[in-house]
């Protein structure tokens, strides 16, 4: 499976949910999965999607057909968008679904790994975070994956705010200890993100 994250600043808020919506046309598409996101909970003005594919043949085929096509309600709304691209590696919990209806919030962490450490990193989300964050009350579900040049994405679906809020408080140190994540990790960047229900597709 692959996984598509994007990242606009948005500037017409009003516009961009208006072409948000335009995005149910993805439906139709051969090998599509599911798409789903929200604001940025710390920065209002930040939007994040993320899609799910079967595999990357079925996405450049998307890209080469229709995309533009579907994007064009959008135009003018955002500036600065970013898009990755990884490779499914594994479920954090078990029995990932690209459902976004149960979800309120998504927490993800966008990772560059020390070329040296990537094995560690991997296996330590497996035996470390992985078992953690699945006897969460609260966590839904998740996806850990991968792009070339040491770079990871971990995604996990969460039913509440409080919920994650209270996993953050109670465990997030502790883990990180005995994980040596500071070790591993080069760069880290992530972000809470507010489900828009009206962008799931």
């Amino acid at each position: 499976m692959l996984v598509k994250w994007i990242r606009c600043t948005v500037v017409d808020r009003r516009g961009f949910e208006r072409g948000q919506r335009k995005w149910a046309g993805l439906l139709g598409e051969p090998g599509f999965r599911g798409q789903g996101g929200g604001w940025s909970r710390g920065r209002p003005q930040v939007a994040h999607l993320f899609g799910f594919w079967e595999s990357r043949a079925f996405y450049d085929s998307f890209m080469a057909r229709s995309h533009d096509r579907l994007a064009a309600s959008q135009a003018g709304t955002y500036k600065d968008i970013q898009v990755r691209l990884f490779e499914h590696r594994f479920d954090v919990k078990v029995g990932f679904r690209p459902q976004f209806s149960d979800a309120d919030v998504v927490r993800f962490a966008h990772c560059r790994i020390r070329a040296d450490r990537v094995e560690h990193f991997t296996h330590m989300q497996e035996k470390v975070w992985n078992p953690a964050m699945a006897g969460s009350p609260g966590m839904l579900r998740g996806v850990f994956g991968e792009a070339p040049g040491q770079e990871f994405l971990v995604l996990s679906m969460w039913n509440s705010e409080a919920e994650h809020g209270k996993y953050r408080t109670e465990r997030v140190e502790r883990l990180a200890l005995r994980a040596q994540t500071e070790a591993d990790v080069a760069a880290i960047a992530g972000d809470i993100v507010a489900i828009e229900p009206s962008w799931t597709v």
